[in-house]
């Protein structure tokens, strides 16, 4: 009986509470979790791939009625992720006007295109009353 009481007193003092916090589970979970927005944060960009000229220009307030415009290396024209087809701009740009006030555009265009083709677009776009126009570029948007 002696024998058990002291092997219950050695195992309370044998070993003593840990004061310490272990980090190595902290740092594998923000490690993890560091992971997943490296991963996941190109894929929130415009689906549209372009290569955006680059700018010094302060950025705009983005504005909830906003319409994207995309222009390809191609010269793909994209309202949105979707194509236009050759010729179609006009009607396209009708049907997002819907006879009210129209919406901002945000025009987004590949730095290896014509200036030339950019500002058709740009011109499209005045003329179907589309005068809020703003050029996306590298780290900013610029007004024009």
């Amino acid at each position: 009986m002696a024998m058990g009481l002291h092997a219950k007193r050695r195992g309370r003092r044998g070993r003593a509470p840990m004061a310490d916090i272990n980090v190595t589970p902290l740092v594998d979970v923000m490690l993890v979790l560091l992971i997943i927005f490296m991963v996941t944060a190109p894929l929130m960009t415009a689906g549209v791939p372009v290569e955006l000229p680059d700018s010094r220009a302060n950025a705009l307030d983005q504005t909830p009625e906003q319409v994207t415009i995309s222009i390809d290396r191609a010269g793909t024209i994209f309202i949105g992720e979707d194509p236009v087809p050759e010729g179609a701009l006009p009607e396209a740009l009708a049907g997002l006007a819907g006879g009210g006030e129209p919406p901002q555009v945000t025009l987004r265009a590949d730095r290896a295109l014509d200036y030339g083709r950019v500002m058709a677009v740009m011109g499209e776009l005045n003329r179907g009353g589309f005068n809020s126009i703003s050029l996306v570029t590298n780290g900013s948007v610029a007004a024009p």
